[in-house]
């Protein structure tokens, strides 16, 4: 007979139940929030299972490609949906949902999410942190121009350069001979000089991935930017 599994993930422990394909619960238990371990219960009560589900959370991704990767026949469903079917059962507790995502493993009755990649969610990262790094960029040039305002000094435009070294040769410049500026725009250039490079470094590593999949696809390689 086939056999189901429902996982009720929490960030330390994982509640299991495991149902057959009449509905009636085989197995239920607790153990920690570690693939192996699941994977482990799982078999040392039941052996082969027809799917596991769980759903879409903050360790959705990774429990999913852990899973995947030691053979599991694991399958992420949106929680939005599953919460209304969990939500119709009278006793609402970790053992009860592990049992009703079970019943949605036997049925059919939900909405899979799909999951991405390994490469695309660190070139996301990547992304994210690029992005990152240019708003503090750009606030530290905001508020540096808005600073020196006050005092009737205006810098130049910014511009792009190699990490818009031209901005901190400015803010140098219209803060020499005042002490007190002096030592507020020390403190921005440092950021501001770190930012740019940590920006630089981050495109760097962009662009390297962008020509190994350009030479993998058969197109000519891009050229850097200046920043």
């Amino acid at each position: 007979m086939k056999h189901y599994v429902g996982l009720d993930v929490s960030l330390k422990e994982v509640s299991i139940c495991v149902v057959d394909a009449d509905g009636s619960v085989i197995a239920e238990g607790k153990v920690a929030a570690k693939p192996s371990e699941i994977l482990s219960w799982i078999e040392e009560r039941i052996g082969v299972v027809e799917r596991i589900v769980h759903e879409s959370g903050p360790l959705s991704i990774w429990l999913t490609r852990e899973l995947a990767a030691l053979g599991a026949p694991v399958v992420c469903i949106d929680a939005r949906a599953a919460h209304k079917a969990l939500s119709a059962r009278m006793n609402k507790s970790d053992r009860a949902d592990a049992e009703g995502l079970a019943q949605l493993a036997r049925t059919g009755w939900y909405r899979e999410v799909h999951i991405k990649s390994e490469s695309s969610d660190r070139l996301r990262l990547l992304l994210g942190a690029r992005g990152r790094m240019i708003d503090i960029r750009r606030d530290i040039e905001a508020q540096a121009q808005g600073v020196l305002k006050t005092y009737g000094v205006r810098l130049g435009s910014v511009t792009r350069g190699r990490n818009r070294a031209g901005f901190r040769d400015q803010l140098r410049a219209a803060t020499s001979g005042d002490p007190i500026l002096e030592t507020v725009a020390a403190s921005l250039i440092a950021v501001h000089e770190v930012a740019c490079s940590e920006t630089t470094s981050i495109e760097d590593e962009l662009l390297d991935i962008v020509r190994r999949l350009l030479r993998q696809f058969g197109f000519g390689v891009i050229r850097a930017a200046p920043h």
